[in-house]
């Protein structure tokens, strides 16, 4: 396995699962992806549950902390790779978006913030010091991917450029176009426009993707495991996918190895 070792501003670089049941989560994510996981304590931070692949001193792929909030849904956190989280929080409010955790630093490993953008989707930052994020990309149990569901594109093509830099190419891997995101020439992310087919009520929302080596048979365990399909395997041009809820509702996804949007 391929470790990185850094990533570029504006760049994905960490997600992390907001849980109402640690056990419940630990469980399904060990059954799918074979994750161990190991407790990092920080002051004023509580406590951070890091999700290795290949034994608790494995590589670190994701993280998970308790939902305390009930009023709250659980969900994944889509982590962006910044030199400098005060600077991107000033960007950030500067484009109309809000702030939800101003930032604050995790011990050595970095500075973090966390936000919402103008249709309300939640994301955050991550300024390094001693840890860059994860520690695998696009390898089978690891992140792969990060996709923004949200019913205007536009907008968030101008947010997005305006906070990270990005850069937006349309393509015809939807019914209503799907959007890379590019810093430089590098693709980052995707967008999905919500059309007419999507629920009224359905909230805009950030959504990691994970490579799995066979998407129909990890689609199958994952229901096995308590996860509800939202759409099962399909096929587009670049890619093999899934997109489930996890048994606590955490939505994410699933992408076979290798191709790159």
């Amino acid at each position: 396995m391929a470790e990185v070792t850094r990533y570029g501003t504006g760049a994905p670089c960490w997600v992390d699962l907001a849980s109402p049941d640690v056990a419940a989560s630990k469980e399904f994510y060990r059954g799918l992806f074979g994750w161990s996981s190991y407790t990092l304590t920080v002051e004023a931070f509580g406590d951070y549950e890091m999700f290795t692949l290949g034994g608790v001193q494995g590589p670190e792929v994701a993280a998970m902390q308790t939902l305390l909030d009930s009023t709250e849904e659980p969900s994944w956190t889509c982590y962006f790779s910044t030199r400098d989280a005060e600077e991107a929080s000033r960007a950030v409010a500067a484009a109309g978006g809000q702030e939800q955790a101003e930032p604050y630093p995790v011990a050595h490993l970095g500075r973090i913030a966390q936000f919402a953008d103008t249709r309300g989707a939640d994301f955050g930052v991550w300024e390094p010091y001693e840890f860059h994020g994860a520690a695998l990309w696009d390898e089978p149990s690891a992140l792969a991917w990060v996709e923004l569901v949200t019913p205007d594109i536009v907008e968030a093509e101008r947010f997005y450029g305006e906070v990270f830099g990005w850069t937006t190419i349309e393509r015809p891997y939807y019914r209503s176009g799907y959007y890379v995101c590019h810093v430089d020439d590098r693709p980052v992310a995707g967008m999905i426009p919500m059309d007419e087919f999507w629920p009224a009520d359905h909230p805009t929302h950030w959504m990691p993707y994970f490579a799995v080596a066979d998407c129909d048979a990890s689609a199958e365990r994952a229901v096995e495991l308590g996860a509800r399909l939202r759409v099962p395997p399909s096929d587009v041009p670049t890619a093999r996918f899934a997109v489930m809820n996890d048994p606590v509702g955490a939505r994410l996804a699933i992408v076979t190895p290798g191709r790159v949007f």
